[in-house]
């Protein structure tokens, strides 16, 4: 066949804005394309939710490809090992518990099946801000403001776009970026002890396994909180290459907003 170039752009731009046209209103946004992350847009997804996860970076997955130190090896526990079999992931038990994943297999067979699930993914893109409204009397989230990161890197001065959502989840791991927004710009409390962000601390990954997934809950009215961003949010620890606790969390938040939707 000839290779006509006006009609491949054209169909990449037609097709790319009809997708980004029809997220203006969604069910649940994902901020953060890491592991929690992209197992809760596969199981919202899953139950028939519209979803959009957006990540600031090139690719999605976090620290999930590199597995430790570049190390392309993950572990996880007995609890969440049906998560990665569920996706389709290989896993090896290496000692009674601790069962290890090809880190690159794991983080592309969860990308495939959020998409797959019916999950709208818009990557190099950044939130920088978040949309609230006031209900009788109580603030809300009830979307996202989203620019290209080129233009976050950039320093340029290009108004950003918004869009919409019931439910907005914080995913952008340590930095908790999205929720430092929400409090420096409004003067919110949280539903944390202090109010605030209680920041994370160093490692205890047996600590922080089991309280990723204890504080994956809502942080503040329509916002809420999973994998590593649950425990910056509640000040508990890091936990390192152990995902088990950033997969179960996933699924906790996305069986969380199902039962509300």
């Amino acid at each position: 066949m000839i290779i006509d170039e006006k009609i491949v752009t054209e169909a990449i731009a037609s097709t790319f804005f009809d997708k980004f046209k029809s997220c203006l209103d969604l069910d649940v946004a994902i901020v953060g394309g890491g592991p929690s992350g992209l197992t809760a847009a596969w199981k919202l997804a899953e139950a028939g939710r519209k979803v959009a996860l957006f990540e600031r970076k090139l690719s999605v997955g976090g620290g999930m490809w590199g597995g430790g130190m570049t190390w392309t090896s993950i572990v996880v526990q007995e609890e969440a090992k049906g998560i990665l079999e569920e996706a389709g992931v290989a896993l090896t038990e290496y000692k009674p518990g601790y069962f290890v994943a090809d880190s690159v297999a794991a983080t592309a067979a969860l990308a495939y099946r959020a998409t797959r699930a019916g999950a709208n993914v818009f990557n190099c893109t950044s939130v920088e801000d978040v949309v609230l409204r006031e209900v009788d009397g109580v603030k809300r989230v009830m979307g996202l403001v989203v620019n290209s990161s080129p233009v976050e890197i950039a320093r340029l001065h290009v108004d950003p776009l918004v869009l919409h959502c019931k439910h907005a989840i914080e995913c952008t791991g340590h930095d908790v970026e999205m929720l430092k927004t929400l409090v420096r710009k409004n003067g919110v409390k949280l539903n944390t002890p202090s109010g605030g962000i209680e920041g994370e601390q160093s490692m205890w990954a047996d600590v922080a396994e089991a309280n990723t997934v204890r504080h994956t809950r809502e942080v503040y009215p329509g916002v809420w909180v999973a994998g590593m961003a649950a425990n910056a949010a509640y000040g508990s620890y890091r936990m390192g290459p152990i995902f088990g606790g950033m997969l179960l969390s996933g699924v906790k938040v996305a069986e969380a907003i199902n039962a509300l939707l």
